[in-house]
């Protein structure tokens, strides 16, 4: 470990009192089997399933066991277990973010803190949200783009069991053309120095960009297709990156066993991304019927992040000076689309991941997408869907995550009435557990 892991290590145990484990205290913590036994009032195990009453799920560290019908206060094997009473409650698999900037939130402070926060500083932020996020009910959250240093060390932390926050599914620095909507936008030349490495010009640049992230522990790849909103240039939302530049990025990729997303909201640039083979849009906000049908030709999923279209179009118009004028004439254009844009994409049958860009929202609001999605005209059974099983195979975690079943990570949580009937219900958790790890109990 260097000196700075030990820094960051020392600072997150001593911010949220867990303390910094050694090897020898992980050594003897490995020894013990932890066993817990959850009462289950309402488990909807699938969400594409019907729900089944009074279950008791065993889990075994950070595992689930078994999952057997009735109230178990024990079980063959099972020593000195935990028993969680949730028997008036609704219990269901975590739910999953496929869309967050986890190391910060949209502030008027934001170009200050672009030139004065170090990545130790990132790190330590963070984790302040990670563990509002966690608290929401997201036991899983996909950072698509962010300070590359701080979201690895953070991930693997929280991994480590160092904090406590959603397991992280990170992407490195955002692939970028310069000037783009990754590129540092509105400063001095002098203030950034040499061109982030996730900025690339030319399909070789950027197959070197998208090696570069995965070099440095990128899990997936996020690039931007087309312009973005909170870019601080007047270079609206269209195609950015060349068809040719797309098609390198995402079969760099691809080749080295990552999923790709893209940023786009004007329709060419989104038809380019799906045509290039990436495995999710996120937002989409020009989507028409010939994008959706290029979609559903391709299998990929729409993140639409609905939330963030509807937090800076509420910025633009309450807050005057919040935004410089390039951003909020786009803000004021593009977020009132997306309530319109999800409802064209369930409509036409696309697939759809729960994502929130949380960052530009506040972390720890994320259950109002859900909220958002069924006023789009989505059924709550579908949202469930989106925010488990769907963002689990997007995630490419499907295996560990999205269902509750037998070798699956105990990510499970619980509400107090029924979400099916009513979405609300999950604004506040009354149960939250991570890889076995209780938050909100």
């Amino acid at each position: 470990m260097t000196y700075k892991q030990k820094l960051i290590s020392g600072l997150l145990g001593a911010t949220f009192g867990l303390g910094l484990f050694t090897p020898a205290t992980l050594a003897e913590e490995a020894k013990k089997d932890n066993w817990t036994l959850i009462h289950a009032g309402t488990l909807l195990a699938d969400a594409r399933k019907k729900p089944t009453t009074e279950q008791t799920i065993l889990i075994k560290n950070d595992k689930i066991v078994d999952i057997k019908a009735g109230y178990l206060a024990t079980a063959e094997g099972v020593t000195d277990p935990k028993i969680i009473d949730l028997k008036d409650q609704f219990v269901m698999a975590g739910m999953i973010d496929s869309h967050t900037h986890i190391t910060g939130e949209l502030s008027p402070r934001g170009r200050l803190d672009a030139v004065t926060m170090t990545e130790s500083d990132y790190v330590l932020e963070g984790a302040v949200y990670a563990r509002r996020v966690l608290n929401a009910g997201f036991t899983t959250i996909r950072n698509v783009g962010g300070p590359r240093e701080a979201v690895f060390a953070l991930r693997d932390g929280i991994q480590k069991g160092l904090t406590l926050g959603p397991r992280i599914v990170a992407g490195g620095l955002t692939i970028s053309p310069t000037g783009g909507h990754g590129d540092h936008n509105g400063y001095r030349p002098d203030v950034f120095g040499d061109p982030d490495s996730g900025i690339c010009d030319g399909a070789d640049a950027c197959r070197h960009a998208v090696r570069d992230q995965i070099k440095y522990g990128a899990d997936m790849i996020k690039y931007v297709a087309t312009g973005g909103v909170l870019s601080k240039i007047a270079t609206g939302t269209g195609q950015q990156f060349t068809d040719v530049e797309q098609a390198a990025i995402v079969e760099s990729a691809h080749a080295m066993g990552r999923k790709v997303a893209a940023h786009a909201h004007g329709k060419g640039g989104i038809e380019a991304a799906l045509r290039a083979g990436v495995d999710s849009i996120e937002h989409g906000t020009y989507l028409d019927k010939d994008t959706i049908k290029l979609f559903k030709k391709t299998g990929a999923y729409l993140v639409p992040t609905v939330l963030a279209g509807v937090t800076v179009a509420e910025i633009a118009e309450n807050k005057p000076g919040f935004f410089i004028p390039a951003v909020a004439d786009k803000a004021k254009r593009v977020g009132p689309r997306m309530l319109d844009m999800l409802k064209r994409a369930y409509e036409g049958g696309v697939k759809i991941a729960f994502g929130t860009d949380s960052g530009v929202s506040k972390h720890g609001i994320n259950g109002r997408e859900l909220e958002l999605m069924v006023e789009a005209g989505m059924p709550e059974q579908a949202v469930l869907v989106a925010a488990t099983v769907n963002a689990a195979e997007l995630a490419d975690r499907a295996d560990q995550i999205g269902t509750l079943e037998k070798g699956k990570s105990a990510d499970i949580i619980a509400a107090a009435g029924n979400p099916l009937e009513n979405i609300l219900t999950l604004r506040t958790p009354s149960f939250v557990m991570a890889q076995g790890r209780i938050a909100v109990e």
